[in-house]
């Protein structure tokens, strides 16, 4: 699987889940809604689904503090 920089526009509560408002792909910023969340030790995984009803997997990596989006080998990104 393909991974991708982006910028995320978030908030984290106290016990450490996070509510992501929007994504940033390449200069683009787009509002998301979400789904489920889960850490493990590649970091916290956020499901969330961009307009067009595109699902997407996105990544913090607690090593970098960087925001990856994953993407299946057949997309093609189109910014």
């Amino acid at each position: 699987m393909t991974h991708i920089t982006i910028g995320v526009d978030c908030s984290f509560s106290a016990n450490g889940t996070v509510r992501v408002q929007r994504v940033q792909i390449g200069a683009a910023w787009q509002v998301v809604e979400q789904g489920r969340q889960w850490l493990d030790m590649n970091g916290r995984h956020v499901l969330i689904m961009l307009p067009g009803q595109q699902a997407r997997e996105i990544i913090l990596r607690p090593d970098t503090l960087t925001w990856e989006m994953a993407l299946p080998q057949q997309h093609v990104l189109r910014v």
